[in-house]
């Protein structure tokens, strides 16, 4: 998957379309929230193990949400521009391309090991301290850019694959999907608040 996407997501689709779905899908909502969490300062209001128990469980749950909410989006999108695979295809394709965030949460390990509760904190006077927790601190923070830049990537030729589409129609048909789910989220707030007037 990290090195010959396309054919490893057909050689899934052909053979077992459903496996390891659903638990590649939570995983990989757990290493987005821990992401998340970091980015959003939560270390200011939490300790880090209440985070990581946090994230375990919304992320887990945002994970499979994600996966069949993407899932019938991309598939219905997909289909007004020539898409071919069916929804449980579409399913495997996201989860399978998680592979490369399912393993950046390795990089955790160590990240807490070495930077603890200053790795999810606004303030960092330890890290800023120390040159060599300073390096080590970016260090980490672009080896996970790198992840899930290429996650992306590895996402848009899988959907790509088994959609029957290039790279960048896949790419068309993601921010189809986007903007239908934008315009949905947008009604129903707007007729939830005309409901409540």
């Amino acid at each position: 998957m990290w090195t010959n996407p396309r054919a490893t997501i057909q050689r899934l689709v052909d053979s077992r379309p459903t496996h390891f779905v659903l638990f590649l899908s939570a995983v990989a909502g757990f290493s987005q929230a821990l992401d998340q969490a970091s980015v959003r300062n939560m270390g200011d209001s939490f300790e880090w193990q209440t985070i990581v128990l946090i994230s375990a469980i919304s992320g887990a749950f945002a994970g499979v949400l994600g996966l069949y909410v993407g899932g019938a989006l991309l598939r219905r999108t997909g289909s007004w521009i020539g898409g071919r695979a069916s929804t449980e295809n579409i399913r495997a394709a996201i989860a399978w391309s998680s592979v490369p965030t399912v393993w950046a949460l390795l990089l955790w390990l160590p990240g807490l090991a070495i930077f603890g509760q200053e790795i999810f904190t606004t303030e960092t006077p330890i890290i800023n301290a120390s040159t060599t927790r300073l390096y080590l601190f970016g260090g980490f923070g672009l080896f996970g850019a790198i992840i899930g830049l290429w996650a992306f990537v590895v996402f848009l030729m899988c959907l790509g694959q088994v959609q029957g589409f290039s790279t960048w129609k896949a790419l068309g048909n993601l921010l189809i999907s986007v903007g239908v789910l934008l315009i949905i989220v947008a009604i129903g707030v707007l007729g939830f608040m005309g409901f409540a007037q």
